[in-house]
């Protein structure tokens, strides 16, 4: 409950938009809805509990976002573009690639605290080794710029008219299997091509992770709100895409489900608001 306390206290802080009595509070059917992936830990439920406490016990007057959560990009994108929503959240990386791609997405002023997501792996408590031979290398590909090279090729410099290029898995015979669940909902961080392939940044820093750790990577496509249920069930060993919130009041943990661990963080982005319009100029 700690956990999810601390994480809520922060949206709640990045929705906050002054202070006053009850007599300024926002209805919820006056509220714009946002469209969110689902997180690990925390849902719509006890993030509306949270934000009716706060506005009681520190009589403040919480902005007019409410979250609803889906468990994929498409679904939410859909529910953008029919109106059902009226803006989504996502990172600085994944709204510069989509505007690109279509400019009927726009990014949207800033109106929050800054808020930086620190990404890494999520796997099994039990599986120490296998969290420690990732901390390894993270940490090597980072000493050696590995991790540079890879954010300029496939986030800063990537080619918004192209599909991200495919990666070629390494195969090591006779080696073990990594199994690790790819969404593709955070293009082009975590990416799956139109005829189903990954690509993307991510496939690119597992490729180069299994080269270093002499493993086979096999990719596991699920949707995001499905990824606590395929480490527990073992249908993936790594959860592919996990954020870590970097603040000082945030614990590494908070959005991390009892029974599992994360990985050192490989790379940070900022949390952005976009929206979508029928007409474009």
């Amino acid at each position: 409950m700690k956990k999810i306390f601390a994480l809520l206290m922060t949206f709640a802080l990045l929705l906050m938009t002054g202070c006053g009595g009850g007599d300024n509070k926002v209805s919820d059917s006056n509220k714009i809805k946002m469209g969110m992936i689902t997180r690990l830990n925390v849902s719509e439920e006890n993030f509306e509990g949270f934000v009716k406490q706060v506005e009681e016990t520190l009589n403040v007057s919480i902005a007019s976002h409410k979250p609803v959560y889906f468990d994929n990009l498409n679904s939410m994108l859909a529910a953008l573009q029919a109106g059902q929503i009226q803006e989504i959240s996502t990172y600085t990386s994944v709204a510069r690639y989509m505007i690109a791609k279509d400019p009927h997405y726009a990014l949207l002023e800033d109106h929050s605290l800054e808020f930086i997501d620190s990404f890494c792996f999520a796997l099994r408590e039990e599986d120490t080794e296998l969290k420690n031979s990732l901390n390894m290398v993270i940490k090597e590909m980072q000493d050696d710029g590995t991790f540079g090279k890879l954010t300029k090729e496939y986030i800063t410099d990537i080619k918004t008219y192209s599909e991200p290029p495919a990666i070629e898995l390494p195969h090591f015979d006779g080696a073990d299997t990594i199994k690790v669940a790819v969404t593709g909902d955070l293009p082009p961080l975590d990416y799956v091509s139109q005829d189903g392939k990954p690509a993307g940044f991510n496939t690119a820093v597992l490729a180069e992770i299994g080269k270093r750790m002499l493993k086979n990577i096999e990719l596991v496509q699920i949707d995001s709100g499905a990824r606590a249920a395929a480490l527990t069930s073992k249908q993936a060993d790594v959860i592919f895409w996990a954020i870590v919130p970097v603040s000082e009041i945030i614990p590494a943990d908070s959005d991390t489900p009892a029974g599992v661990v994360v990985t050192a963080p490989y790379f940070k982005d900022k949390v952005v608001h976009m929206t979508f319009k029928a007409e474009t100029k």
